[in-house]
């Protein structure tokens, strides 16, 4: 309080009582996959195509990633976060670039006596590290380089170490990196990643990699070659279950995403790909998918988007579905078949899974109509032809359980004729409901944190009840709740009946809310009959 202590005139800031509650955004999407470019296992934030180009590289042939985030913003989606949880085959193509490494992806270049054209170099023999295998791609000014393994600082998991390199005595080059190979810091490819003069090579199978002792090797210097080669295409693909579903303490694959709250829908597409190829089988695909609702029902605030296998016809899928039958989740959506889109890189169509357009069809919903309203009967944009053509006898048998399809209607486009989760729950059957509660809770949360250590009295629960209901009637008044008038919309119970003293005594407030979603108008039923007369009414 204030203290007044000589005769005058005080002008005061008081705070009104008042706390609006904002609403959340529902329009971030993620994307797990495979990229040529980019930083592996890290989150990062694009808001267009030119920002993934930049970070990401450009379409790769046999790969969906960068198809499904241009079909992302091109369906009207305006931001999103793209984990590359690997490399794709191919990433090196054509003649490098001047002082470019050919070593994993890299060629190392020096000068030679006498000439003054540069010489291709090879990288020197390899040298044991432990598990690894560690070479010099290029020589160093005093002509002698070593590595130095040594104790990391600070404390941390036992497989981080540090890497050291020497030109003669001097560090020229540190690396804090683990051995653990689903690791951000993973030593083989942060010094990929980094390095200029050595390269780090796997020398036995991922499960038995371990953290080298401490010492310090010698690497034989790199020999010219006899004539320049073009390096052929590297094969950098072995991402298997675990890439994908990652580790959240080392915020790798779906573990780097607990990390970022606003995201709100997750898609692999490049998991398809990958089974295409014959790298993984249909079992490797659904513990990958399992993991993905996983971390959704983890999370409990963002969706994940399943894409089916390619090539499937309705009977096909139906069959998958039923052996797919622990997909039931609240948390996760179906969409099938395929779609078929333009390829810039080839430039001719090609097939593509149908989940990163989705995600933008649910922003651009979400941008004109609001997160109630469900996110169907509308059009795909990019998409020129569908893998199948669904009847409506196909989706009277496929809607049922789950499968949202996509439909091709004369004269009105290509367009997503569903909008069902995968629960067998009637009360979390539509795909609106489940995200527009994620929005509900997300955005209480979010605008209730001022509540935390307030006294726990009669005049708080009156303002909690009156800032709730000012956001849900806001919401009401929109449409996005279904009743006459707000008291048959929804109800804010706040009161000594939900806060007896041994409740208070816990240090708990605790508020009971009830709304009233509205649901699609999934069956629209007119029913026609003849009458007789001119009045042109039925009489009752």
């Amino acid at each position: 309080m204030p203290s007044y202590l000589s005769p005058g005139v005080y002008v005061e800031e008081v705070a009104s009582g008042s706390r609006p509650i904002e609403g959340v955004g529902t329009s971030v999407a993620a994307f797990v996959g495979l990229a040529p470019d980019g930083p592996l296992n890290e989150p990062t934030l694009v808001t267009n195509w030119t920002q993934y180009v930049a970070a990401f590289g450009e379409f790769t042939d046999g790969y969906f990633l960068a198809h499904s985030v241009y079909g992302f913003f091109n369906n009207g989606g305006s931001a999103a976060y793209v984990v590359r949880v690997g490399g794709v085959p191919g990433g090196v193509s054509g003649a490098p670039a001047e002082g470019s490494d050919a070593v994993n992806g890299r060629r190392g270049r020096s000068a030679v006596a006498g000439g003054t054209a540069p010489a291709e170099l090879t990288a020197g023999e390899p040298q044991t590290l432990g598990t690894f295998k560690v070479s010099a791609v290029a020589p160093g000014e005093s002509g002698t380089l070593s590595v130095e393994v040594a104790d990391a600082e600070g404390e941390g998991p036992a497989e981080r170490f540090r890497l050291v390199v020497k030109d003669g005595t001097k560090p020229v080059e540190t690396f804090d990196v683990s051995a653990k190979k689903s690791a951000r810091n993973y030593v083989v490819t942060q010094v990929k990643e980094r390095s200029k003069l050595i390269s780090v090579q796997e020398a036995v199978a991922a499960s038995q990699l371990a953290r080298p002792d401490n010492q310090t090797v010698a690497l034989a210097a790199p020999t010219a070659a006899a004539a320049p080669a073009i390096p052929e295409p590297v094969e950098t693909e072995s991402v298997g279950i675990g890439e994908y579903l990652g580790d959240s303490s080392d915020r790798t694959g779906f573990g780097g995403l607990e990390a970022v709250d606003e995201i709100s829908m997750v898609a692999v597409p490049d998991l398809m790909a990958a089974y295409q190829r014959g790298a993984i089988d249909l079992e490797a695909v659904k513990a990958v998918q399992l993991g993905l609702i996983a971390h959704c029902e983890l999370m409990g605030d963002r969706l994940a988007i399943i894409d089916p296998p390619p090539g499937l016809n309705a009977r096909q899928i139906r069959v998958w579905r039923q052996e797919t039958s622990n997909y039931d989740s609240k948390y996760a959506a179906l969409y099938y078949p395929w779609i078929k889109v333009f390829d810039p890189a080839g430039g001719q169509t090609r097939l593509v899974p149908p989940s990163g357009h989705i995600a933008g069809i649910w922003a651009r919903n979400d941008s004109e109509r609001g997160v109630h309203k469900a996110p169907a009967n509308e059009v795909v944009r990019g998409a020129v032809d569908l893998e199948m053509q669904i009847t409506r006898g196909e989706q009277d048998l496929l809607n049922p359980i789950g499968v949202n399809c996509i439909r091709t209607f004369p004269g009105r486009g290509i367009r997503v004729w569903g909008a069902r989760t995968l629960s067998s729950d009637p009360a979390w059957r539509y795909l609106n409901v489940r995200r527009y509660f994620n929005y509900l809770e997300e955005s209480i949360l979010n605008g209730t944190q001022w509540v935390v250590f307030e006294p726990n009295d009669q005049a708080l629960w009156a303002r909690i009840r009156r800032n709730i209901s000012a956001f849900l009637v806001t919401e009401w008044r929109s449409g996005a709740l279904f009743g006459a008038t707000p008291e048959d919309a929804y109800y804010v119970k706040c009161d000594a009946e939900t806060n007896p003293t041994e409740s208070v005594d816990l240090g708990r407030v605790i508020c009971q809310i009830g709304v009233s979603p509205v649901k699609p108008a999934e069956f629209v039923i007119f029913r026609l009959a003849q009458f007789s007369g001119g009045s042109g009414e039925l009489e009752e």
